[in-house]
């Protein structure tokens, strides 16, 4: 039996094959901290510089590996600071447990220092299981029940763990009335839908002529029985932004992203299709799905609370999404017609050759799709990419094509800034053999990033492939808002909100001992990530980029153009820069020229 409470805790997150446990330090979790640093052996602590960066950590880990992520934080502010992090997870449905400190049980509930209902405060993002550990006794279930609930039900769950109690020896539950016995373990099961509703599942589909498949993160390890099915039904693949790495995108017939980062394809076969087919989704914008009463619908979901939220679906399939399609297939009819199919695949490939032609257009600053596009031809094979929230996504979700292999982290649920660095270090020390390309704006970057490079620094020298690269976009503008103000407001962008102080961002990388590299100019971009893709160190590279290049959606409406042309009349400092790029880049994606 382990010495200390502590002790016990670190042995069984270890037992259920827990390997790191990212956090920060505190007085509120001594007793943890050095049973982690007696177990240090097959336990490692990861020190964030912050403890919502430890959450973004443990909720990388799980996004990437599958695995549950583990967070560490004290009492009071420390346990406050995880929440952001932990609602990246609550919103993507990661298995994610956070362990946070308390004062001890005798100062409770006489306003101690530092002293917060931490009940309250985690009951919504750990609503599924949340508990505070008061007796030896009582460690062994919780934090088994913590884990397992986390797993089985893709979520976040929390154990309290009081000064006092952490120092307590372990005692095991003694085998009476009154106590819980608890064991390690858990396997997911095998989820399938009936067999009637597949076969309804099946004459849907098997009546279809123009089907679409659109594909989530739920659907991941199903990627060759998507592309299996697209083929037999002749369907187009469109993918939401969680769901990019499920399915080949040098394949003719899928569309890329769907919905306000997604691509004019997607965008046409939601319009025209007469048969949806969502798998693993919860893709939320309405107005990118076919119209109500358009399409016949059939949705796979493994959880029956989001059967049929998005779009009213004819069949429901409640169950895993590879192994309900290795059931559907054989009830399925090759369709021979592939006039549909195939003028998805000229769509397609008239829109990359537009997004090719976008990117290489020159300004009068640096185009920040040409450095997006030039990363894409240079990704390795093994490349593991994360992505921050604001223009970069929409860069990284069009004109980045994401190969067999690869990995991809994004927030897509809470769309926080931040998380990419802190996701970029996770992925290191989940694959230390692998390169990671973490692309971020300067707002999350001064918001975050720059601290998290000093965990970088820590740390890179453990693993065995070096190669981290951080790509920033400098343009001093946190241009994401700045684009919403004018296009779904009305607004001209407000400056003292908008504009951000510039920082030497390169230079501030080779201050810590990385290389940094400044680019400019469009014949800089390629050179640069080729010179990064070989480095033997950590690279980051800033691109000092155009903030006017308008982030278009597939398709306008009146009342964003509308709102758009009154942005400008109203003042905007920048009228004059952006409706020129506008225009170009609005002519670009309707005629190719």
């Amino acid at each position: 039996m382990a010495d200390t409470v502590s002790d016990f805790l670190v042995q069984r997150l270890i037992d259920w094959g827990v390997r790191r446990v990212f956090g920060y330090p505190g007085d509120g979790i001594n007793g943890i901290l050095g049973a982690c640093d007696r177990a240090s052996d097959a336990i490692e602590f990861v020190q964030a510089r912050h403890e919502e960066m430890a959450a973004f950590m443990a909720v990388g880990h799980a996004k990437l590996t599958g695995e549950v992520g583990v967070c560490l934080a004290t009492s009071g502010p420390g346990a406050v600071h995880l929440l952001n992090g932990l609602y990246d997870a609550m919103l993507d449905h990661q298995p994610v447990v956070a362990i946070v400190g308390q004062q001890a049980r005798a100062a409770l509930g006489g306003g101690y220092q530092q002293e917060i209902d931490l009940q309250n405060l985690f009951k919504d993002v750990a609503h599924e299981y949340v508990q505070t550990v008061t007796t030896p006794e009582q460690m062994r279930h919780v934090i088994d029940q913590a884990l397992r609930v986390a797993l089985s039900q893709r979520c976040v769950t929390c154990v309290i763990v009081p000064s006092d109690v952490q120092k307590l020896a372990a005692v095991e539950p003694p085998r009476e009335h009154g106590t819980v016995h608890s064991g390690i373990g858990w396997q997911p099961p095998r989820v399938v839908p009936r067999k009637e509703d597949l076969q309804k599942a099946a004459d849907i589909l098997n009546a279809g002529r123009r089907i679409a498949i659109l594909v989530g993160a739920g659907a991941s390890g199903a990627g060759d029985e998507v592309v299996a099915l697209a083929d037999l039904l002749g369907a187009g693949v469109a993918k939401a932004l969680l769901g990019r790495v499920i399915v080949d995108e040098s394949l003719p017939f899928v569309t890329g992203s769907i919905g306000l980062l997604g691509t004019k394809p997607s965008w046409e076969m939601m319009q025209q299709c007469d048969t949806l087919l969502m798998i693993g989704s919860n893709f939320p914008y309405s107005e990118y799905l076919p119209k109500e009463g358009q399409a016949r619908g059939i949705q796979i979901e493994i959880d029956p609370r989001r059967i049929n939220l998005r779009y009213p679906m004819e069949v429901g399939l409640v169950g895993d999404a590879r192994e309900t399609l290795r059931l559907l297939l054989p009830l399925l009819w090759r369709k021979e017609a592939r006039d549909w199919q195939e003028e998805i695949a000229a769509q397609v490939t008239e829109w990359w050759a537009l997004l090719e032609d976008r990117a290489m257009r020159t300004g009068p600053r640096l185009n920040p799709q040409r450095v997006f596009w030039e990363l894409s031809a240079r990704l390795p094979s093994d490349a593991v990419i994360t992505v921050d929230t604001g223009t970069c996504t929409n860069w990284y979700a069009r004109d980045v094509k994401v190969k067999p292999g690869m990995l991809a982290a994004v927030s897509g649920g809470l769309s926080t800034m931040g998380p990419a660095i802190p996701y970029g270090i996770a992925a290191k020390f989940a694959y230390p053999d692998r390169p990671v390309v973490a692309l971020v704006g300067d707002g999350a970057m001064q918001m975050n990033g720059c601290a998290e490079l000093v965990t970088l620094l820590r740390y890179w020298r453990r693993w065995r492939d070096p190669r981290f690269v951080v790509l920033v976009l400098n343009n001093r503008d946190l241009g994401h808002v700045t684009w919403e103000q004018r296009v779904l407001e009305g607004n001209p962008k407000f400056e003292d909100s908008q504009t951000l102080p510039d920082f030497p961002y390169a230079r501030y990388a080779e201050l810590l001992g990385f290389e940094g590299v400044v680019v400019d100019t469009p014949d800089a971009v390629a050179p640069a990530w080729e010179r990064a893709f070989r480095a033997e160190r950590p690279v980051l590279i800033e691109a000092v980029v155009d903030p006017h290049v308008p982030p278009i959606p597939p398709h306008l409406t009146l009342g964003q153009i509308k709102n758009f042309t009154l942005s400008m009349l109203k003042g905007d400092p920048d009228a004059a820069a952006v409706i020129t790029t506008t225009v170009r880049e609005t002519l670009v994606r309707t005629t190719g020229r």
